[in-house]
């Protein structure tokens, strides 16, 4: 992990080239540390401009001191509903109102429905919690479904799929979200191989979108695919 880390030359020069929006909210933090990897900043950018100064419904797994949820209350603004869950209790009191932490397991699915039934369903969800596998795929089973229609849900960090020790992880190794999502692609091609689907609800997946270490998912239900020919029909042969 260490090996990742920015020199502080590179993060003034990163800074000093942010651009408007998420990136430079991030470089001119001064409150309660962030911590992000910088290549996320401008994906973020790309899905969640929408939703700036709109009634945007946000919860984010994982806490730690509640600088992340600050940085989402900047970026979205004082309309926005922004929630933290975390397993940690230290963590109910970090949060900046009118942001918003519940403790519980992000596996645990009677939480997880209290905590959606008390804010409303989530245009976004954001898994920054334990990067385990099977933790993952919990909440996944439970929060996209109760996911608003046309929401996103994003799953960070899926490098620890490849790590062993406290992430379980593997290359290749099944049940990391890296694996998840391979096979959610195969279910979304269901209509062509007729194999039983592999994950639960992947019949609500519109899009998949794959960047190093975050996985976007577009909650839209799918509709039968067909083709049609449109056209001028070829003229009879002489």
């Amino acid at each position: 992990m260490e090996e990742f880390a920015l020199s502080e030359e590179a993060i003034s020069a990163l800074k000093a080239a942010s651009k408007p929006g998420l990136e430079r909210l991030f470089f001119d933090n001064e409150g309660v540390v962030v911590h992000k990897w910088v290549h996320y900043l401008p994906i973020y950018e790309q899905y969640f401009s929408r939703y700036q100064n709109s009634p945007v419904k946000m919860l984010e797994i994982g806490v730690n001191k509640g600088g992340s949820l600050n940085l989402w209350r900047e970026y979205f603004g004082p309309k926005a509903t922004i929630f933290g869950i975390d397993v940690n209790p230290h963590c109910a009191h970090v949060a900046a109102a009118p942001n918003q932490v519940r403790i519980g397991s992000q596996a645990d699915p009677a939480f997880l429905v209290q905590v959606v039934d008390e804010m409303g369903a989530p245009d976004i969800v954001l898994d920054d919690g334990s990067h385990i596998g099977r933790h993952q795929r919990a909440s996944f089973a439970t929060l996209f479904p109760l996911l608003a229609d046309g929401g996103l849900y994003v799953i960070e960090d899926t490098h620890t799929a490849y790590w062993p020790t406290i992430y379980e992880g593997g290359y290749r190794k099944p049940g990391t979200a890296i694996e998840f999502v391979k096979n959610i692609i195969d279910d979304m091609h269901g209509w062509y191989h007729g194999k039983p689907k592999n994950i639960p609800h992947s019949e609500q997946v519109g899009s998949l979108h794959v960047f190093d270490s975050i996985i976007i998912i577009e909650k839209r239900v799918s509709q039968r695919p067909g083709h049609a020919k449109i056209g001028a029909s070829a003229a009879p042969q002489q």
